[in-house]
């Protein structure tokens, strides 16, 4: 129902504020209001508006041009059917806070995506900035036809253009760290006293000799059941890839050494690895500055991250002379495409021929 207030001007003239509500299930759903000269006019406003908005999509169709691009993320977020990353969901809530997000969808033009690059360089990588461009452009590409706001997805791919000429940003750089025999004999000596210190502290030993021979990734071991394994592979559940996350199940060779791990891990929960990844992250971050591998004065990319032991063990099946093929089968490459960075290694034997960690990991708790 329509209201209407009647105001004294400066200049002595009167004015009629006519303002509408609708209400749904107890809440405000729609609100505007005109000011007029005369009554009868706000009257008859009034009255022509409730008829628009009470016809089918009526309401829909007040809504379109007020809505702001904070409003976009919040429903792209709502409504998404994929499981969105902790990475892309952290961009967009930071995205969220800036000033960018209160523009209406309308006024999102290929410049304000210019000058949103421009104002996120202050302390951040091209890289970075890139990754929070492409979050957004995520958004962009299904704003309209999917959730109905007014975002042009030719004005996202017009400004990523021009930031890439501009410099502003680029995608990110192959990481080539692996770590040393050294590195890694530190790591294991911090966490044996960790664990022989703290009953029922994560078995980072354990974890961190896994991630190498099999490979995987820290959130993929930790969705790993016991009823994922078979003889000579596993299920790799939801393992990551650009176009799907959620639903992307991979069964992956496992090389004697990983399942040399498994066997020795007791089961006390349906997970073989029954560790958040927060907590695998955090334990290893803090033991490679305890150590000394990392320092803060080092560059990112000197630094040791647990996603390097990864890299690691996949180099390592080139090393020992698997080819392109028999390495995806291992790692869960869908395109052999990503695999093309290791072929340039020479056959240059096992790294860890005779590493006396995996004996010693695998004597603890033998099962």
């Amino acid at each position: 129902m329509g209201t209407i207030n009647g105001r004294k001007r400066a200049d002595g003239t009167k004015a009629y504020s006519a303002q509408i509500s609708l209400m749904r299930d107890g809440t405000i759903v729609h609100r505007e209001s005109r000011t007029f000269n005369d009554r009868g006019i706000a009257k008859s406003w009034i009255e022509k508006r409730e008829k628009e908005l009470a016809k089918p999509g009526g309401l829909d169709a007040a809504k379109i041009g007020k809505e702001t691009l904070g409003d976009a993320i919040d429903k792209y977020i709502a409504t998404s059917r994929k499981k969105i990353g902790r990475t892309k969901e952290q961009v967009l809530a930071s995205l969220k806070g800036m000033d960018v997000a209160k523009k209406r969808c309308a006024e999102v033009t290929s410049q304000t995506i210019i000058d949103l690059a421009e104002e996120l360089q202050a302390g951040r990588k091209p890289q970075t900035v890139n990754n929070y461009l492409s979050h957004l452009q995520a958004v962009f590409a299904v704003a309209k036809p999917a959730l109905g706001f007014a975002l042009d997805p030719a004005a996202m791919d017009g400004a990523m253009e021009v930031c890439k000429r501009l410099g502003l940003i680029r995608k990110s750089e192959e990481r080539g760290r692996r770590p040393t025999l050294d590195e890694l004999d530190k790591l294991m000596k911090h966490f044996g006293v960790v664990e022989s210190r703290r009953v029922g502290t994560a078995p980072m030993q354990k974890i961190i000799v896994f991630a190498i021979f099999s490979t995987r990734r820290q959130e993929e071991i930790t969705r790993i059941m016991w009823d994922d394994r078979e003889p000579g592979r596993v299920l790799v559940r939801d393992m990551k890839h650009p176009g799907d996350k959620k639903g992307n199940d991979t069964w992956c060779d496992l090389v004697p050494e990983a399942e040399r791990i498994i066997d020795s891990m007791p089961k006390v929960a349906k997970e073989m690895f029954p560790v958040s990844t927060d907590a695998i992250s955090a334990a290893f971050t803090r033991a490679c500055y305890a150590t000394g591998i990392n320092t803060e004065e080092m560059p990112d990319d000197e630094r040791l991250h647990f996603h390097d032991l990864r890299h690691d063990g996949v180099s390592r099946l080139f090393e020992m002379g698997l080819n392109i093929p028999q390495a995806a089968a291992v790692s869960g490459h869908r395109s052999w495409q990503s695999l093309k960075r290791y072929t340039h290694l020479r056959h240059t034997g096992d790294k860890y021929a005779g590493w006396k960690w995996l004996d010693e990991v695998t004597k603890q708790g033998d099962q």
